[in-house]
């Protein structure tokens, strides 16, 4: 691949059809030097997370077309799933990887969200490609989810960036897309001894940084959790028939993915229940298992100096229970590995 690389990490709101999910992947891949990483789909989630990787002009294509087929594939009036949703192509991130700063990364999501509204898709930029402080955060241009999407559009404060701002019958299908630019995210799922949605929404309310809202003397005021850099919801999994703690770390240097993991551990312990493992979605940036495996080298075996990096992933994978619901293979899911 060329020195100038950005990845893309679309969501779609199809995690059951092989067929639809076959020609969103079609449509990606039909841009020439792109390459697909990963395609890691949830039936209860009804959800499926697209990696690919390539030069920026490229990717941007690449993201048009697998947005553009999949408000052709997916009725999103007829979409249900565990996962917050609002759209077909839920959200569109792209994330630098070498040769392309930010700023450029920005640019690139802005021009691909201006081109989708044309389509007539109502598009929202998020993180850094946001116009406006509060829509940096995706559970902000989320909220409501597709069901509040006509009452959303319609709000002055929340006239899509790109696109119409009317229902008709092609934003019913296809809803809103939320585009942006991003550093790395880790998304992680914790999953519990139990079938307790409401004790997964527990934990997740102690440990997310949003933390919870309390009520105290007739006044609402949040409490923050211990994580910071995180974002977390509590949800069953039918398939796997647990529930889990569903993970987002944003921000990776403030808190890595294994503190995160010892941390809703922790707050497990303290109501009864148990992490016998995680599920990770998507790819991880190959550091996330580096300093997983020396963390767990230098507490468990007291020493770490000496091992291999593939030793020292191998343990991360063993620790974190990463293989507790279905095989896992770290050279398969480390970005580096796959450029």
């Amino acid at each position: 691949m060329t020195d100038r690389i950005i990845e893309c990490v679309p969501n779609f709101s199809e995690g059951r059809d092989a067929a639809i999910i076959g020609e969103i992947v079609q449509a990606i891949t039909s841009v020439e030097g792109v390459r697909l990483l990963n395609v890691d789909s949830g039936e209860a989630a009804n959800r499926t997370v697209i990696t690919f990787a390539g030069e920026p002009e490229r990717v941007a294509e690449a993201a048009y077309r697998s947005i553009i087929k999949a408000s052709e594939v997916i009725d999103m009036s007829r979409h249900s799933g565990e996962h917050p949703r609002i759209g077909a192509t839920d959200v569109c991130p792209l994330v630098p990887v070498c040769g392309v700063t930010m700023e450029e990364c920005v640019e690139y999501a802005r021009a691909l969200a201006r081109r989708v509204g044309e389509s007539g898709i109502p598009v929202y930029c998020y993180e850094n490609a946001a116009f406006f402080p509060e829509r940096r955060n995706l559970a902000a241009c989320r909220s409501g989810e597709y069901e509040g999407i006509r009452k959303k559009i319609a709000d002055k404060s929340w006239k899509p960036d790109f696109g119409p701002s009317e229902y008709n019958e092609k934003v019913r299908r296809s809803g809103i897309s939320v585009i942006g630019a991003r550093k790395y995210l880790v998304a992680i799922n914790f999953n519990l001894d139990t079938d307790s949605a409401v004790i997964a929404s527990e934990i997740a309310k102690d440990v997310r940084e949003k933390g919870r809202k309390i009520v105290e003397n007739g006044c609402e005021r949040w409490q923050r959790g211990t994580l910071k850099g995180c974002k977390a919801i509590g949800w069953y999994i039918k398939e796997y028939g647990i529930a889990q703690v569903s993970m987002n770390v944003t921000d990776i240097d403030l808190t890595p993915v294994h503190a995160a993991y010892e941390e809703v551990c922790r707050c497990a312990c303290n109501r009864g229940v148990r992490v016998t493992g995680s599920e990770l979605i998507g790819l991880v940036p190959g550091r996330v298992l580096l300093e997983a495996g020396n963390f767990y080298a230098a507490r468990d075996a007291g020493v770490a100096a000496g091992m291999s990096d593939d030793e020292l992933m191998e343990l991360a994978v063993k620790s974190l229970g990463l293989a507790d619901l279905k095989p896992f293979d770290y050279k398969k899911r480390v970005i580096e590995r796959l450029l």
